[in-house]
């Protein structure tokens, strides 16, 4: 659970580093890198013990890259609705779907 928490955390970082500064297009160019970057440290800080914690928990490496895959496009929605007030579309939710088969396929046992 360590991992998950960890992994949801720097994702919220990760997101913000990413794409906030997109919503201030009247920030020059060197700002918007320097906040992002200044933002990205605590995205790091949290993904590496979240990824150890992780591999010391059992995951493999594909599975920790798959959680943090479904980690990162839920807290992304999340991020585009509510702080870049993006429209939501059904298309995206039936992405979601195949993404979450995806996971299913991975960590299920039944398939060799």
């Amino acid at each position: 659970m360590r991992t998950i928490i960890l992994l949801f955390a720097s994702n919220v970082f990760m997101t913000f580093a990413w794409y906030y500064h997109l919503k201030h297009q009247g920030w020059p160019l060197w700002k918007a890198i320097l906040i992002s970057w200044l933002i990205a440290l605590f995205e790091y800080c949290l993904m590496v013990p979240a990824n150890r914690f992780g591999k010391v928990d059992g995951f493999n490496l594909f599975q920790l890259k798959m959680i943090q895959e479904v980690i990162t496009l839920l807290v992304f929605a999340a991020f585009a609705v509510w702080i870049m007030k993006e429209p939501f579309h059904w298309r995206y939710l039936v992405s979601f779907a195949f993404l979450m088969g995806a996971v299913y396929f991975m960590f299920s046992n039944r398939f060799g």
